[in-house]
């Protein structure tokens, strides 16, 4: 997905822009710019279809949190609106939102999320997201209280983890990244 910031925008006006325009994919920074992500191509969509199934089955044999794609966006702390690739909640910590929260933008930041440089398509140009980009958002997640979080970099054969607390780990690819005790078991090969 590409990101470009286009304007500034209200929460109240993001959302009635999400209304009416159901097919478009938009995120809100915490500086409430209006983030137009585009498309990823079939690369891009199959891993990150890989990442996402890669989770659930995970997910489905513990029980411990409710998944989320690329298409599932966030309300966090600060006033921004994101999605990532893949994320994850707690159970507990989503059982604690109404229904009404749950159907809407979560008010809740996911406890894990992936990260993934995708190539996309905008104006014709087949283009790898911008990665000051995606540390930018990981870093929104962060200061809203991610415990774990993995920006896959396969440009660069790299996968930035980050931790709640920690400085920013950096391993080269191929790799077995952990969930921790974030994901009890869950294991990635990447």
């Amino acid at each position: 997905m590409v990101q470009t910031p286009t304007q500034s925008i209200t929460q109240k006006a993001f959302e009635q822009l999400c209304l009416e325009h159901p097919t478009r994919m938009f995120e809100r920074t915490a500086q409430g710019e209006l983030v137009e992500v585009s498309p990823v191509g079939g690369e891009g969509s199959s891993q990150e279809a890989d990442l996402i199934t890669d989770v659930m089955i995970w997910n489905r044999q513990t029980k411990l949190g409710k998944v989320f794609s690329s298409q599932g966006a966030f309300r966090l702390p600060f006033g921004s609106i994101r999605a990532a690739d893949v994320a994850w909640v707690r159970q507990e910590r989503w059982e604690a939102l109404t229904p009404e929260q749950q159907i809407g933008f979560p008010p809740v930041c996911p406890d894990f999320v992936i990260e993934l440089r995708s190539q996309s398509i905008a104006s014709g140009v087949i283009k790898p997201q911008s990665l000051p980009e995606l540390r930018t958002k990981m870093a929104e997640y962060l200061a809203s209280g991610l415990r774990l979080g993995w920006l896959i970099n396969p440009q660069d054969q790299q996968v930035e983890i980050y931790r709640a607390g920690q400085a920013v780990q950096v391993v080269s690819m191929p790799t077995l990244l952990s969930g921790e005790a974030v994901l009890p078991g869950f294991e990635l090969q990447v």
